[in-house]
């Protein structure tokens, strides 16, 4: 008999930490003599109670779930990719060549270009660290996190050299061509009579973002790679001993790690900024840590789980402006307690849930 159901794993868990998480905040924001009631209202007014909140959230949200699946396709095979803050910013990289080589007429025709090329230079960056980890056995999460030193270091160099705009002073390259521009919400839904804010940066990486969770869940659990995925993770020795190649799941694993963190650069570069610049992941490849982590590695917990991470950043940004005693730091505080309660006190609440339904099973029995 099975603990509990998945969907209790991937969904009721998760919320009864959030629950604990925000009480703890809660008792927090009352302690430096805040309302907390009135903190979490203007957080999520903030993140859901306008399009212009609503936009900003879902993109932020985008972010996240790029770094959220990068992370998660690497648990699976009990790998801790923590490079996808490099991997994004290289993927930027691949993207800006592309959206760079030729004059784009329209979007459409650039996207699936741009979408290559970020995929290819995040999946080639986490490469090394792939191959360092399948054949010399160094430790993937000491690689992964060195690579991200060495992806900034490599970004400074090129937006301050040969990809740089000599008409600034900034780190940054040329505006993209305008055939490049990603529709934004606003452009999308007026044609349907949907009225959106104009002010928002949510695009149609959006769309893609869904997409590529999706083709995810497709990918761990129906095909045959999946399958080796999640067997090598489980027990090495026994996938090993079943005939799967461990060199070869390592480095495609992370290869698909690397590329999916790739593709957050064509939110963030090719929807928002039209232009490649130096600081544009913004830490979003460390949040999808907490976001796989909550979302239990599966696609649709991650989706739910980048939506509540959208939201706490949106809703942050307001916060500090309504409540000036309330810092940013205090956000991060409110962030850390959520992945404090998903991960480290997981067991906390899952033993219980897990004895819960163990009882209500035994009585239908």
């Amino acid at each position: 008999m099975e603990k509990m159901p998945r969907w209790a794993d991937v969904a009721l868990v998760p919320l009864i930490n959030v629950i604990l998480a925000f009480f703890v905040s809660g008792l927090v924001v009352l302690a430096i003599g805040e309302n907390p009631f009135r903190a979490i209202w203007i957080m999520i007014s903030g993140s859901l109670g306008s399009t212009s909140g609503i936009g900003y959230t879902l993109y932020y949200a985008t972010n996240y779930m790029f770094t959220g699946l990068a992370v998660a396709i690497a648990f699976h095979a009990r790998l801790f990719n923590i490079g996808g803050e490099g991997q994004a910013a290289i993927g930027g990289v691949g993207a800006a060549l592309v959206l760079l080589a030729f004059n784009w007429p329209y979007w459409w025709m650039a996207l699936p270009f741009a979408v290559l090329g970020a995929a290819l230079f995040g999946g080639a960056w986490a490469l090394v660290p792939a191959y360092l980890q399948a054949k010399r056995g160094s430790h993937i999460v000491i690689t992964t996190i060195m690579f991200n030193f060495i992806a900034a270091a490599l970004m400074g160099y090129l937006l301050n050299g040969v990809m740089k705009n000599p008409n600034t002073q900034n780190a940054e390259t040329v505006a993209f061509p305008p055939g490049t521009h990603l529709p934004t919400a606003y452009e999308v839904l007026a044609p349907l009579g949907i009225h959106f804010s104009k002010s928002t940066p949510l695009n149609v990486s959006f769309l893609l973002a869904l997409g590529c969770a999706v083709l995810v869940w497709f990918i761990l659990w129906r095909t045959r790679l999946g399958y080796e995925i999640r067997a090598f993770g489980h027990n090495e020795n026994a996938a090993r001993y079943a005939g799967i190649n461990a060199v070869r799941i390592t480095i495609i694993t992370l290869m698909i790690s690397g590329a999916l963190a790739g593709l957050l650069s064509i939110n963030a570069v090719m929807g928002q900024q039209g232009l490649l610049i130096k600081e544009f992941v913004e830490g979003a490849g460390f949040v999808g840590i907490a976001v796989a982590l909550m979302g239990r590695s599966h696609p649709f917990g991650i989706v739910l789980a980048s939506l509540l991470f959208g939201m706490l950043t949106q809703g942050g940004f307001e916060l500090t402006w309504d409540m000036p005693d309330v810092s940013r730091e205090m956000v991060l505080v409110i962030q850390a307690l959520i992945i404090l309660f998903t991960g480290a006190l997981d067991n906390m609440v899952r033993d219980p849930v897990e004895r819960l339904f163990l009882r209500i099973g035994k009585k239908k029995d």
